[in-house]
């Protein structure tokens, strides 16, 4: 079978060291939308110990994302190749393509944000605001964005490191003032919520907004490491780049609340933020917030470009590249010029596909523990239309039965599940359970897993 290199990332392409990991999530989680996660942890009426406790256990949903770029790194596979062994070769199209929608869609919400403070950046600067300003600064963002998808893994790693040394300084100066405007004796006179109420939905937010969102990015990456590297190295340095900088930012979050209570329920907490500075810190402010949005895009992209060619639709680097440039450019004009309308209807949606990934990650991993260990691992005998199964009825059924008890349990203003109520409500306790229910499903009828399809055939990597 002549497979492998379809399948299996070639060596001469493997280059990304361990500290290129932490600096790639690290850039990735500056960006200062932290601090509204922050912010939004207090909301749920928490003490300053335990809405620093829920930021801590929330950020530490990074280990997921540790625990997933492990196994793409051991397998030299990235994530939804990896899948197939899970769901099928056609059975993983379903979950393939929601996270496609997933990337691109959160992509395109991202250039229209980073657009915006663009925009908001001319104004500091004396640009009247007007069309053509505002098509200069769409040109402006998604061109620094598009350019990354030019370029190989190793150049994408240096540019992530210089973007975590420049916006996190720069970051960290702002946070220093911002922090400035804390009133500390609130912080300490913040009574105790519900743990079951309040702190767990609290934690749930973030872990679904952060580590668990970014689960299905980290084989990516983590099978473009070099070989040699160990796996205790690829996974702390995967799980501390993101959650390092992210608890961070949440415990200002926090403080700054006090301050400006409606921060977590602000239309736009950048410019809340914004106004609690001092006029001569507005260029760098600005330009933060939007520079800190591009390495997320970086990463986004590439993972989007990844699964295009994993769905099967195998085209050029460049012809990807187009595709996805007018996806994500096209979805900005919309918003921008045409509907402002659309974009918070598109949040909710893509906010509702988080529940099918997060179902999709829970058996991911379950399949892996169940069924890829012992030396069996990824065998590229499953990933290929030659020799794999076409559907694992198994992980759909499991996926389904989760996807299904997701929306039962979450609400939002498109949709309200009959079971959002009490603890369930307004936070994504919801998504959290739609992973549990499909961890559990698949470890009860996974059977005799992979001995019922392998006939003694597949090679092991």
């Amino acid at each position: 079978m002549n497979n492998d290199e379809e399948i299996l990332v070639p060596e001469k392409d493997r280059t990304i060291s361990g500290r290129d990991l932490f600096f790639n999530w690290f850039a990735a989680n500056i960006g200062i939308m932290g601090i509204v996660f922050g912010a939004m942890v207090v909301s749920y009426r928490l003490s300053f110990l335990q809405a620093v406790l829920a930021s801590l256990v929330g950020a530490l949903s990074f280990l997921i994302v540790g625990w997933v770029a492990v196994i793409g790194d051991k397998a030299g596979i990235t994530t939804f190749k990896m899948s197939r062994a899970a769901f099928g070769l056609e059975g993983n199209k379903i979950p393939n393509g929601v996270a496609w929608i997933n990337m691109v869609g959160w992509l395109a919400i991202n250039i229209v944000t980073g657009t915006l403070l663009l925009v908001a950046l001319f104004d500091v600067l004396h640009i009247p605001r007007a069309p053509f300003s505002t098509a200069v600064a769409l040109a402006v963002f998604s061109a620094c964005v598009l350019l990354s998808g030019l370029v190989k893994e190793r150049v994408i790693a240096t540019i992530q490191t210089f973007l975590s040394y420049l916006f996190g300084i720069l970051t960290l100066f702002i946070l220093i003032l911002l922090v400035m405007k804390t009133q500390w004796n609130e912080v300490w006179t913040m009574e105790s919520g519900s743990w079951m109420g309040g702190f767990l939905p609290a934690v749930s937010i973030v872990a679904a907004g952060s580590g668990i969102s970014w689960s299905m990015n980290a084989a990516d990456w983590g099978a473009y490491v070099k070989p040699e590297t160990s796996p205790h190295s690829t996974f702390w340095n995967t799980t501390l780049g993101g959650a390092v900088p992210l608890f961070l930012l949440m415990v200002a979050g926090v403080l700054l609340s006090t301050a400006e209570p409606g921060l977590a329920s602000a239309d736009n907490p950048f410019e809340v933020m914004y106004r609690m500075l001092p006029s001569w810190i507005a260029v760098i402010y600005f330009l933060v917030a939007a520079g800190g949005l591009i390495p997320q895009c970086i990463i986004s992209l590439r993972s989007a470009r990844i699964n295009l060619l994993t769905l099967g639709i195998h085209v050029s680097q460049r012809t990807s590249l187009v595709v996805h440039g007018l996806i994500v450019v096209l979805i900005p004009v919309f918003v921008l010029f045409i509907s402002g309308r659309f974009l918070a209807n598109f949040q909710l949606f893509l906010g509702l596909l988080g529940i099918c990934l997060v179902a999709w990650v829970a058996v991911f991993l379950t399949d892996s523990v169940l069924n890829r260990q012992n030396g069996k691992g990824y065998r590229v005998s499953l990933l290929v239309p030659e020799t794999g199964r076409r559907v694992n009825w198994r992980a759909i059924v499991s996926w389904l039965v989760a996807v299904i008890v997701g929306f039962l349990f979450t609400n939002n203003a498109l949709f309200t599940g009959p079971f959002a109520r009490g603890i369930f409500r307004d936070n994504s306790l919801g998504v959290l359970l739609s992973g549990v229910v499909a961890a559990v499903c698949l470890w009860l009828i996974n059977g005799k897993g992979e001995k019922d399809f392998d006939h003694g055939k597949n090679e092991s990597q």
